[in-house]
């Protein structure tokens, strides 16, 4: 049997002349994945000196964040589908090759529009990396190892999350902030070199015709979604430049939806969605991302506002959350314990430790480091669990040659259950700080820097801080009981589709 004839259709056990490197071959793909996710978090650190030295405006910041996520998160499903239509080995490639060029671009950009253009670029190559490393590393591990190498897989997730702002300040430290895009271009070569020496291609052995009209719509519809969810804490909600975009968003999804239900090659099949563990495993997905997410980002305001924390001293002190993902997921515990457990009760734990260390966060971080440190190691134990085994249990519901989709679809979700969170519970703090200043200070605005400089007193000044303390621990309890809701939401749907599948 060829490479290319070796389809996800086939398990891994019948492709024996690729097994003993799968473990490589998954560190390769890894190491893609984690360029990219660093580039999620690294540009934060750079913001003064891009702000100095190209005299960037806050929009012009503003969008150099977001064209990354947005191409990015627009494009994933597009890609999954692309990577199963003419390769997975290829659309890896074509990634790598994308993000370099766009990383190259981004170190030598002269102005704040080609660094954009570049990030827009880059976006695009890390939309087809996200999705065609997990689908490659569901081709070549059998349905033993497959839960601890999505497990690792994941923990790459947590060690970009914590690595970005800490690789991004020792490089300025050292150099210009053109650097902090150069870093990548090593590793680019490396996965280049590795990809093609490594990993077999595969695809779907259907030939349907590309869904072009489907892969339009999709990523109109995500990209307008999402840029009404960044754009909400900056314009209001209630705004224009909120409502239109999401209005957009859902009507074009809605009409992806009609569509996809009607062609006989959809790059989506909606039938998925009755599959309960499939509706389970996105429930509970959604709703870990939009927990976890919304509460760290709450974390960071308190530990730089209140604390007084700088924003790498700040990403240095939650950064025990990603590495408890990181040491459970790459010694196997977490493998281990979903196998014991079973997949609905590992996420109904895991939810469950997320949801009481997020409790333990939002009621104690006042308490001192020591009291926070013990909820962010729960909290990291709780993801080693729970997203895995939820990875897990929707790729699992999706037929073999469609995992490029599967992983599209677990991508999509990821970015949709972040960007909610954020968005709703730092509108759940802006609402409750604004209900605790004090009458004289209101009209200072809802922002904690415009009403500490207008209060002029020291009992004024307190009262303020204690009112932003308060509407973080609101948003971050929101945040656990969503959390809890979705574990046990995704679990008795996983159990119940379980029982009716042996009956």
């Amino acid at each position: 049997m060829t490479a290319v004839a070796a389809d996800a259709t086939s398990p891994p056990a019948d492709r024996g002349e690729r097994l003993p490197t799968r473990w490589l071959i998954l560190g390769v793909i890894c190491l893609a994945q984690l360029v990219v996710l660093l580039d999620n978090t690294i540009l934060s650190v750079a913001i003064p000196s891009l702000t100095r030295e190209l005299g960037a405006s806050t929009a012009d910041v503003q969008w150099m964040i977001n064209a990354y996520s947005l191409v990015q998160s627009g494009l994933l499903l597009t890609a999954g589908n692309t990577a199963d239509r003419y390769g997975r080995k290829l659309m890896l490639l074509t990634g790598l090759i994308l993000f370099g060029i766009g990383s190259l671009a981004a170190g030598f950009a002269q102005t704040t529009g080609q660094l954009i253009a570049a990030r827009a670029g880059m976006g695009i190559g890390g939309a087809l990396l996200l999705t065609t490393t997990l689908a490659v590393a569901l081709q070549i591990f059998d349905d033993e190892e497959r839960i601890r190498a999505i497990g690792i897989w994941a923990a790459v997730n947590a060690l970009g999350f914590a690595c970005g702002p800490l690789i991004g300040g020792i490089v300025l430290d050292h150099f210009w902030w053109g650097a902090i895009f150069l870093i990548n271009l090593p590793v680019v070569a490396l996965g280049i070199v590795a990809v093609v020496v490594l990993v077999p291609e595969s695809k779907s052995p259907r030939g349907d015709r590309p869904d072009l009209l489907g892969a339009l719509l999709s990523t109109v519809g995500m990209t307008a979604l999402v840029y009404a969810i960044i754009s909400g804490p900056e314009h209001g909600w209630g705004s224009g430049q909120v409502l239109l975009p999401a209005a957009v968003g859902v009507v074009v999804l809605a009409a992806f939806a009609y569509w996809e239900s009607r062609i006989p090659y959809p790059m989506l099949d909606m039938h998925f969605f009755r599959d309960r563990r499939f509706s389970g495993a996105v429930a509970g997905a959604i709703l870990i991302t939009f927990g976890a997410g919304g509460a760290l980002f709450l974390l960071t305001q308190h530990l730089q506002f209140i604390a007084g924390y700088g924003p790498l001293e700040a990403g240095l002190r939650t950064a025990p959350l990603a590495l408890t993902v990181v040491a459970l997921n790459f010694t196997g515990v977490s493998a281990r314990v979903t196998r014991a457990l079973g997949l609905p009760l590992a996420i109904a734990v895991g939810m469950g430790l997320l949801a009481v260390g997020l409790a333990v966060v939002a009621l104690f971080a006042s308490d001192g480091y020591g009291v926070l440190l013990v909820g962010l190691v729960v909290m990291g134990a709780g993801c080693a669990f729970a997203n895995p085994a939820m990875a897990e249990a929707i790729m699992s519901a999706i037929p073999r040659d469609r995992a490029g989709v599967g992983a599209g679809i677990n991508g999509t979700l990821a970015e949709f259950g972040n960007g909610l969170g954020v968005a709703v519970l730092g509108a759940v703090l802006g609402s409750r700080f604004s209900a605790l200043l004090p009458a004289a200070l209101v009209s200072a605005g809802s922002s904690l820097p415009a009403a500490l400089a207008a209060a002029r007193t020291d009992a004024e000044r307190a009262a303020v801080s204690g009112a932003f303390a308060s509407g973080v621990e609101t948003g971050q309890l929101v945040g656990a009981a969503a959390v809890l809701v979705g574990g046990w939401l995704a679990a008795w749907l996983l159990s119940r589709a379980g029982r009716e599948e042996t009956a």
